[in-house]
């Protein structure tokens, strides 16, 4: 099993940066691909960012330019740093990994852009 623990969320202005972290830990040696989620109020859940162990990088239209996904494997860490947010940035931002038998969340961090 893998475990996954996000932090880094809260309330921002908008035009403001925050950096979300997942650690992962467990059974992480199989991790082939980690992600980030996000899920609106009212609204379906929807891919931000992933990155793959072959270091490929794919971003949502609506944050590319802004966002930036990275890992630091000495600390079994994925980061999301966010610059520039927006209202509707509001959501709560989740950790996903996978391996061949496991797809695995995290409980999610409320990042909240408001004036």
């Amino acid at each position: 099993q893998v475990q996954l623990v996000e932090s880094g969320g809260g309330l921002v202005q908008p035009g403001g940066s925050l950096r979300l972290s997942c650690t992962a830990s467990g059974r992480i040696s199989g991790i082939y691909f980690m992600a980030w989620y996000r899920q609106a109020p009212g609204k379906q859940r929807e891919l931000v960012a992933t990155l793959n162990n072959a270091g490929k990088i794919n971003y949502a239209d609506s944050v590319k330019d802004r966002f930036t996904i990275s890992r630091d494997n000495a600390k079994n860490t994925v980061y999301l740093q966010m610059s520039n947010l927006k209202p509707e940035d509001t959501a709560v931002y989740y950790c996903n990994a996978r391996t061949v038998v496991t797809n695995a969340w995290g409980q999610g961090t409320l990042v909240t852009v408001s004036s």
